[in-house]
């Protein structure tokens, strides 16, 4: 296959994966921004995330070298009036330039939490670094984090502790460029055969 319909393809294949932008900041208090595809969960108790890195060349990621130094990243939901900016942040910015400013998002803070989070954000979640694999099939690494603190805006968030996706703007991504909003389906009970419908 040609090399781009071949990069297409296959990051489009898996189909639509949530949309997120991870904010961290140097040492030095200068701030990223970096939009991420494949954020996924790795359990609840103790509560965990993950994602997955580029492979890292002589020169860092300034979001991987961030996380490794400070250990505090955060994972925020993409509104889905901000795609065009967030889609952005993946631009090869100088370490010196925040993603931030440049793409138009306003940086939030926790006390004594040293990654910022996007204020634009309806979905915003303090993560802690814990470790990192290094896939050797490709070369990339898969970092993974405790949670620390979830802040959820009111209209998103269910009685039951469940996320109304659709009332917090999220979108989701599909392959390097597409974007889509998310509309819910349905509820469905706990799946037990007891209560299995008959299809």
């Amino acid at each position: 296959m040609d090399r781009f319909y071949r990069l297409n393809l296959i990051n489009s294949v898996t189909g639509i994966k949530p949309g997120n932008l991870v904010g961290t900041q140097s040492t030095d208090g200068k701030s990223n921004l970096a939009i991420i595809s494949s954020v996924v969960h790795l359990g609840s108790n103790p509560p965990l995330l993950g994602f997955v890195m580029r492979p890292q060349q002589e020169v860092k990621h300034h979001t991987y070298a961030n996380i490794i130094e400070t250990g505090a990243y955060t994972i925020n939901h993409i509104p889905h009036q901000l795609t065009e900016q967030a889609h952005f942040t993946s631009a090869s910015f100088q370490k010196n330039d925040s993603e931030f400013d440049a793409c138009g998002f306003t940086e939030e803070h926790l006390p004594d939490f040293a990654a910022p989070f996007v204020a634009e954000s309806e979905i915003k979640v303090a993560m802690r670094f814990l470790e990192e694999i290094h896939i050797k099939a490709n070369n990339t690494i898969l970092i993974i984090g405790a949670i620390e603190h979830v802040i959820v805006s009111n209209k998103a968030l269910n009685e039951d502790g469940s996320i109304n996706l659709e009332s917090a703007n999220s979108v989701g991504i599909s392959g390097l460029n597409s974007y889509y909003k998310v509309s819910k389906i349905a509820d469905y009970p706990y799946a037990r055969l007891e209560n299995l419908p008959k299809f």
